[in-house]
This record gives C-alpha cells, sequence and structure tokens, in this order.
C-alpha cells in the first residue's frame, strides 16, 4: 500500500499551481478538465516534489463549506511536511522566491525546521538534516 495523492483545497487553481511549482519547485504532473459529481467542470490538478510518489491534488473550493477549509485544512496546526537534502538552501530559495517562514529556522533533534505557508494559508513544515 501506498498513499498516492493527498487534497490541499484552494481558492483558485492557477495561482496555486504557480505557487507551488515556481516557489516550491514541485512538478506539475496533471491539469486535466474534468467533472464535479453533479456534472459541472472543474480540473484535475496534481502537483509533485521532483522523484515524490506522493502527489497533491490541488482542488478548487466548491460551495461555502469546502470555502472555509481553505487554509484551514488541520486547523491551524502544521499538517504538511516538506523534507529536503539541503536545508539552508532549500530556505535560502524559498525566501529569495516570497515563501512566508511564520517561524526561524531551528534545530531539533530530528533536524532543522522552519514553518511556512502555502498559497492557501496552510502550515508547513520545511525539514532537513541537523
Amino acid at each position: 500500500m501506498r498513499i498516492d495523492l493527498v487534497t490541499i483545497v484552494v481558492e483558485e487553481y492557477d495561482p496555486a499551481i504557480e505557487f507551488f511549482t515556481e516557489l516550491l519547485g514541485f512538478d506539475l504532473v496533471e491539469d486535466s478538465p474534468s467533472l464535479t459529481n453533479d456534472g459541472r467542470p472543474k480540473r484535475w490538478v496534481v502537483v509533485r516534489p521532483p522523484g515524490a510518489e506522493t502527489g497533491i491534488l490541488l482542488a478548487r473550493a466548491d460551495g461555502e463549506g469546502q470555502g472555509v477549509a481553505v487554509g484551514n485544512q488541520v486547523a491551524g496546526r502544521v499538517g504538511f511536511f516538506l523534507q529536503v537534502d539541503h536545508f539552508d538552501t532549500a530556505y535560502e530559495r524559498m525566501v529569495a522566491a516570497g515563501v512566508e517562514f511564520v517561524t526561524s529556522p531551528r534545530t531539533e533533534p530530528y533536524g532543522r525546521v522552519a514553518v511556512f505557508l502555502d498559497i492557501a494559508g496552510n502550515r508547513w513544515d520545511l525539514l532537513g538534516p541537523a
């Protein structure tokens, strides 16, 4: 077994694609027309870190119920974890690209970590070796 995709609810597709591909360096794996369960048009958009197996489905919020989830997928907690081999290089590249970090880098027993926000406002840990 493996987890293939996780969903992040976003306001709009194109700004989310730009954030994940341009600012974070993910690959755009798929961007295909699709339909909602009741037949309305939507897109099937998947991004993935280079070389990763698990991808992220970027799902545009559909209706008020989903709209309130944008940026609050995990109730304000860090819910996503981006592991990198070279923490300082990744951190500096992301800061230069405009990614908003809400904590400064620090060293923990498990390695280097800093918390950043994605385009929707969800909290992520950037993690690397100590």
